[in-house]
């Protein structure tokens, strides 16, 4: 009996084994085209599919979850974009009144490397039962999926292709790279929305014509090699706005008195004196400070009222592309381009949402794995019995994507083993901890005031003292182990925030006695606006309106790129090409860097991704006004001189060979930076580097740290006494305690 099991089984094995067999050849491409042809073979039989992606990470993570008969490729981002030498727009006006509108017709080029690759693709298309088109969920890749196809259905001169049917192309969108994603994707394939698709193509075109007609007239008009933007011109515009705020301002004085007292039992606590005779206080003066503090040595203090209110205080709302930039500038420095790189690799990998989105939505499933997480980890106390929705300002619901989260919540980032780098690790916990958070209870506490009066010299000085005790952490716990953080309304915005903590204050009571210890006055004076950081401008391009979650990165990069303006210690400085530029646009095509002007040509492109306008008039209605008054002004605008830096010394050259007149030494700007010259150039032709030095002491020889650029105009701390010393910093480096004490006594002089 046992003999015939195992006969039956062995027969069993090579049954199974010869159906593999069997199964592999009939998938194979060889096998199809063979019979292409036979009546019996047809596409419902299992089949290879081509999935195309934009990057060979996420070629690589989507292999992981998907079967031998499907075969990823990844085509290297866009595969056909306008032509880099010229405006690449044939543009139609309308032959009369009647006659149709504008039409603008973009001539679309593949780059080298792009040729060689998406014939590779073709010849897997080609083969293949079924082409999905899994680029990235937003307007840039329903565009890239677009051009895939037109290629692929495009004639290769000197080759012999199929058409592809379009029957054939499936288009496969996921908000994140995870296998119930990818398999729920799969099996709602649509077809390519031609809308979004539309809406990219139109903000292409109109950056384009903007770029291509205005910059030739800058050449003319300011400095040949220029060029404008219709986004980044506004983006300059409050760069340079700014700075001329900071110019304008005159600071002014005011002192702050803070008194130390106790009450019975001896506590110690600070008041601040806000009040005189029951009238608010401003001291402009150290003479009116001295007679304050005069009074206030010898008072007689009584608690006036003790104000006591529960609060509670809400967690913020997950990350959206623009948050997520300003939180990596406040918390770890990093610029909105290498924030967008570090997201872009998490969330090929698949740890992260997409993250070019400005919505706070968050799929069903994340909120409960969210709060059963919380429940286990942290108790049912920390667990929101309702999940907390948070209202997204997107005015696309069809583009309105998920906030950025992580893919699995139970990820935790001090996970051992995750392969993660360490930019990348800092990035998934700043994720992580914010959507953790934002599904956690309320943070609760005790708000005090306490009022408080001192009674001398025939006045009534009235002081004050602020502070909370929290009695519930809620979310909070997630960020006590971390220093403290910025508050939730700080004008830092969106930083990781955690609530401001002033000192505890004893308990008084109203009508008690406090005793004298201490007083101190302090001179300050009112601070101008601070100029943009990453975070500011980006927060300030968001509110305006200016952009979308896709272009702040570019924006700001491209900026420094053509140095229109250059980052000091993380902040925008306009540079005098950078003024020159936005005044003659100011000048002469206020509406191009009107904040109002671009926003509404962002809500038209958003009309065109929903279906509501057609591309081609929205084009029109900006092109037309645009070219006429383009026009008029290469005729009447006068020419801008770009002012230069001066450095105040007289120039090296001119002074050493005994020329007459000296020139001065400047700052230019030229391809790779600033530099120094001479005023009297061509005459002279002095020229050095221009040092920007930091006052800090090199670790290694002891020379001087100073900020320096490398060719791609990226910033580096390096030693001026380089080659001789070779160090380099990608950061600050920490002054000495020595350099710091030496720093504070030139201060005190």
């Amino acid at each position: 009996m046992r003999a015939g099991l195992a006969e039956a089984n062995t027969s069993k094995t090579k049954r199974t084994s010869r159906i593999r067999i069997a199964m592999k050849l009939v998938n194979s491409s060889y096998f199809k085209v063979a019979c292409q042809d036979s009546l019996w073979f047809n596409d419902t039989m299992p089949g290879m599919n081509l999935v195309i992606v934009e990057s060979p990470t996420k070629a690589r993570t989507l292999g992981k979850y998907l079967g031998e008969e499907y075969n990823v490729e990844a085509s290297y981002g866009h595969v056909r974009d306008l032509p880099e030498k010229r405006m690449g727009v044939v543009i139609t006006s309308p032959e009369n009144e009647d006659a149709p509108g504008w039409h603008f017709e973009p001539e679309y080029v593949q780059t080298g490397k792009q040729k060689g690759r998406m014939e590779e693709i073709r010849k897997l298309a080609e083969k293949s039962d079924r082409v999905y088109l899994a680029t990235d969920p937003d307007r840039e890749g329903e565009a890239i999926a677009w051009h895939v196809v037109m290629l692929l259905n495009s004639k290769i001169k000197g080759q012999n292709s199929n058409q592809i049917p379009n029957s054939n192309f499936k288009r496969i969108v996921f908000h994140e790279i995870t296998e119930s994603a990818v398999q729920e994707a799969l099996s709602h394939p649509g077809q390519i929305n031609m809308r979004l698709v539309e809406a990219q193509q139109a903000r292409r075109v109109v950056d384009r014509l903007v770029g291509y007609k205005l910059s030739p007239l800058l050449w003319r008009k300011v400095r040949r090699g220029l060029s404008a933007g219709r986004v980044q011109s506004v983006a300059v515009r409050l760069v340079v706005e700014r700075e001329r705020e900071i110019a304008a301002f005159i600071p002014e004085e005011y002192w702050i008195i803070m008194v130390k007292l106790h009450n019975f039992q001896f506590s110690i606590f600070n008041v601040q004196l806000v009040e005189k005779n029951e009238e608010k206080l401003k001291i402009t003066n150290g003479q009116e400070a001295g007679i304050a503090e005069q009074d206030l040595r010898k008072a007689e203090y009584t608690v006036d009222g003790v104000e006591k209110k529960d609060f509670r205080r809400s967690p913020p709302a997950p990350f959206t592309t623009s948050t997520l930039q300003q939180a990596a500038a406040n918390r770890i420095g990093w610029s909105a381009k290498r924030t967008m790189q570090v997201a872009q690799a998490l969330y090929e990998q698949g740890y992260i949402t997409y993250h070019r989105t400005d919505s706070t939505n968050l799929a069903v499933e994340a909120l409960r794995s969210a709060a059963r997480f919380i429940g286990n980890e942290y108790g049912s106390e920390y667990a929101l019995k309702i999940p907390r929705m948070y209202k997204t300002k997107s005015k696309l619901s069809q583009e309105a994507h998920e906030a950025i989260r992580p893919t699995k919540v139970d990820t935790v980032p001090d996970s051992q083993g995750l392969g993660l780098n360490r930019d990348e690790a800092r990035l998934y916990e700043m994720v992580w901890k914010r959507f953790v958070a934002c599904q956690m209870a309320e943070t609760r506490g005790v708000s005090v005031r306490v009022s408080v009066s001192g009674k001398a010299g025939g006045a009534v000085y009235g002081l004050e003292a602020k502070g909370e005790t929290i009695s519930f952490e809620g979310w909070l716990r997630l960020y006590k182990s971390n220093s403290k953080f910025k508050d939730q309304n700080s004008s830092e915005v969106n930083g990781e925030n955690e609530a401001t903590v002033d000192e505890r204050i004893p308990e008084v009571s109203e009508g008690e006695k406090l005793e004298f210890v201490d007083i101190k006055s302090e001179q300050k004076f009112t601070l101008p606006p601070a100029r943009y950081s990453d975070a500011s401008l980006i927060k300030t391009l968001e509110e305006k309106g200016i952009g979308r979650p896709s272009t702040y990165a570019p924006t700001l990069s491209t900026i420094q790129e053509r140095q229109y303006v250059e980052k000091v210690e993380k902040r925008f400085h306009p540079t005098a090409l950078g003024v020159a530029v936005n005044d003659f646009l100011a000048d002469n095509f206020a509406n191009i860097i009107d904040y109002g002007f671009t926003a509404k040509m962002e809500d038209e492109l958003d009309a065109i991704a929903v279906g509501e306008r057609e591309w081609q008039p929205v084009v029109g209605e900006f092109y037309e006004p645009f070219e006429k008054h383009l026009e008029q002004v290469s005729d009447t605008a006068q020419r801008v001189k770009v002012g230069v830096e001066e450095t105040g010394n007289p120039c090296p050259k001119c002074t050493s060979a005994g020329s007459m007149p000296v020139g001065r030494e400047i700052v230019r700007i030229g391809r790779y930076g600033k530099f120094l010259a001479c005023s009297r150039y061509p005459e002279c032709d002095y020229r050095a580097n221009f040092v920007n030095k930091t006052g800090i002491k090199c670790p290694k020889c002891g020379g001087d740290v100073i900020l320096r650029r490398t060719k791609s105009r990226k910033s580096f701390y390096g030693c001026s006494n380089y080659p001789k010393c070779d160090f380099a910093s990608w950061t600050r480096p920490t002054p000495k305690a020595s350099e710091m004490t030496d720093k504070l006594k030139g201060e005190v002089k």
